[in-house]
């Protein structure tokens, strides 16, 4: 007698007269599963014409003026506590390091109507604060934005996204601030404004 090979050989896919109602349920419980986490990772943001909106109400909430003031004693520059309007909410504070030298503190907001904007405080230049908050992307030019007397300098990120700087004190280190995120300009302004005329904490 020959020998009976054990190998079952490459499988192929059933062709569809083999297919059942069983097999077309299952694909539908599948698909169903798919649809509903694809619905839980996308239910707290919206489309906007004017960039992506945020549900605030699904994100944590900090008291921001309390972890500014403990991580002002961190860094080597006086840090600004922002006077933001009431209906702001903070949900995050933290610190991270700037190019090869420098140190920042950044702060996030979200609006009322789910626009999220975060204020940067760094002693680095310029250039690597622009650099840090656009990765390798590119990045033009768009001019200079008064806020009650105070010159920031606006530029454009490659996504759109708009980034204003200004120098807020001269010295040793020089301080600086940052805004970006996707408010409207009337954000951009009351966060520049809040942030000038904060209360400042540390050295």
């Amino acid at each position: 007698m020959g020998r009976v090979s054990s190998d079952p050989g490459p499988l192929s896919k059933p062709p569809r007269s083999a297919l059942t109602a069983r097999h077309m349920a299952g694909a539908l419980v599948v698909l169903v599963l798919l649809v509903l986490a694809a619905g839980g990772l996308t239910r707290s943001c919206t489309f906007a014409p004017g960039g992506p909106t945020v549900d605030s109400s699904r994100l944590p909430v900090v008291d921001a003026p309390a972890e500014l003031a403990r991580l002002a004693p961190e860094v080597p520059f006086p840090v600004r506590v922002p006077a933001v309007p009431p209906d702001w909410r903070a949900n995050a504070v933290d610190r991270a390091p700037v190019g090869e030298a420098g140190r920042s503190v950044r702060v996030g907001y979200l609006t009322p109507d789910g626009r999220y904007l975060r204020l940067v405080q760094s002693d680095a230049t310029e250039e690597a604060l622009l650099r840090a908050a656009v990765g390798s992307g590119a990045v033009t030019a768009q001019g200079a934005v008064d806020v009650e007397g105070q010159r920031w300098v606006s530029y454009l990120g490659e996504r759109g996204e708009a980034i204003w700087i200004t120098e807020a004190a001269a010295g040793a280190p020089p301080v600086r601030l940052l805004v970006t995120g996707s408010g409207s300009e009337s954000d951009f302004r009351t966060l520049a404004a809040a942030a000038l005329d904060g209360e400042v904490s540390g050295t």
